[in-house]
């Protein structure tokens, strides 16, 4: 005769360990890329032009190249988080899962560590 009671059974135990950073993750950057992804339009289209000196001109502002470094990184964030949800959903297959999901994190660094070299790199540029 067991005494212990069904929810005792399933305490700490199952996937549901970490779920809820992952879930308050997704949540918190979507909506930084929501304020970040506005601020990113309008300041688009508050430039006089969009050609390609008055483009750098307002990349070398230090507020406008940390603001477009942070909705860099948020986004590489928040995609590596939804594609993590996709493989462990939708691939079998414990190694290949594995596999993809250290791909896709890798993937998600390189493309992260590119963008902010490059606006770093144009923000310290040489003047014309």
């Amino acid at each position: 005769m067991n005494l212990r009671s069904p929810l005792s059974h399933v305490l700490g135990s199952g996937s549901a360990k970490d779920g809820t950073e992952h879930f308050w993750g997704q949540r918190l950057s979507a909506l930084a890329l929501l304020v970040l992804g506005l601020w990113f339009v309008i300041a688009l289209w508050r430039i006089e032009s969009l050609q390609y000196l008055d483009l750098i001109h307002w990349l070398r502002l230090p507020f406008n190249s940390v603001s477009l470094i942070f909705l860099c990184l948020t986004l590489a964030y928040h995609s590596k988080l939804g594609i993590q949800v996709i493989v462990e959903d939708y691939v079998g297959g414990a190694f290949i899962k594995v596999t993809a999901i250290i791909l896709s994190n890798f993937a998600h660094l390189f493309v992260a560590l590119a963008a902010v070299f490059s606006i770093l790199k144009i923000a310290f540029g040489a003047q014309e």
